[in-house]
């Protein structure tokens, strides 16, 4: 990372609609404009889990207008830390896929 940009975080999970979702949400809120955060899916779903839209806006952290969505090969190069959502024991296809594209 270099110092003229800011640093980069990519949340992944299998569907997006949930757990990379909240861990989006809540990095947003507390770096503020410190960090560019992202998140995605492998294989995202139609929509978010209403539960999770819910809990959220329970805690005072709306996402109702986040939609899920699959990551990209631009995400990955961008992002200075990747974190996988441990989604079973489907986390690892993540981390295998990016090693795939030598990402």
């Amino acid at each position: 990372m270099t110092m003229d940009r800011l640093p980069g975080v990519l949340f992944l999970c299998v569907h997006n609609a949930g757990r990379s979702q909240m861990a989006a949400a809540y990095a947003r809120r507390m770096a503020g404009d410190r960090a560019r955060i992202y998140s995605g899916g492998s294989e995202p779903a139609s929509s978010l889990n209403p539960a999770v839209v819910e809990a959220m806006r329970e805690d005072g952290v709306p996402i109702d207008g986040e939609t899920p969505r699959r990551w990209s090969d631009e995400d990955a190069r961008g992002a200075d830390v990747i974190v996988t959502m441990g989604c079973g024991d489907r986390s690892e296809e993540h981390t295998s896929e990016l090693q795939s594209r030598g990402l």
